[in-house]
């Protein structure tokens, strides 16, 4: 029988079972993920951010296998950082989520990750995609990871169309605490970063800054 540290369970690998989310307002995104990192039942890293840069100003959220989406996450990076010298400008939220979406459907058989793909660009602004097998759909919030789950009603009860970038931080942090309250595989500290045509803005929320449940 297989067991905890044996290659053949399929609990064995590093996973990033977690809960990741993404949001557009007028101006720009915020994307949001826990930091937890998981090993079968074992908490195997507390602070994993799990927001990757893959140019100025386009994340991606990561969940699923910590090393496919980690490695998604860098050949996007690559591509996004020569596809803008060779264009001689900033890259397209679009081109980044079409790349994961491709990676994605090629390795679909070995791979297990999924991405959500948010940020501004001047000609479209602040977008948000969910990537799933090879697929992309542009929406006005994404979530995804096993926290996801729990919260599906409380995002689809709170968000509005039309919110204000602050009103978008509230409703992925307090999100984000609701899912890391219930799932078991989410937790730790909630990383953030709001993405305008300024740039990217980078926060980290812990300990008794974030909210729980019961004061929502």
């Amino acid at each position: 029988m297989p067991h905890f540290g044996d290659p053949s369970n399929p609990s064995y690998g590093v996973s990033t079972g977690t809960t990741i989310i993404a949001v557009e307002f007028d101006g720009g995104v915020v994307i949001g993920s826990d930091s937890r990192v998981s090993a079968g039942d074992a908490v195997v890293n507390r602070v994993f951010n799990k927001l990757a840069p893959v140019h100025d100003k386009i994340y991606c959220a990561l969940s699923g296998s910590a090393a496919d989406a980690q490695a998604v996450a860098d050949m996007v990076h690559y591509y996004m950082e020569v596809h803008s010298v060779e264009m001689g400008a900033p890259p397209l939220v679009l081109a980044a989520a079409n790349l994961v979406k491709g990676i994605s459907y090629k390795y679909k058989e070995e791979m297990v990750a999924h991405l959500i793909v948010a940020g501004w660009d001047q000609r479209n602004g602040g977008q948000v995609f969910g990537t799933l097998g090879g697929m992309i759909t542009q929406q006005p919030f994404a979530i995804g990871g096993s926290g996801s789950t729990y919260i599906y009603g409380y995002v689809d009860s709170v968000f509005k169309p039309g919110m204000s970038r602050e009103q978008c931080e509230k409703f992925a942090v307090h999100a984000l605490a609701l899912a890391m309250s219930r799932d078991g595989s989410s937790g730790g500290v909630i990383y953030l970063v709001t993405v305008t045509k300024e740039g990217a803005k980078e926060n980290i929320i812990s300990g008794d800054k974030i909210p729980q449940f019961y004061d929502l």
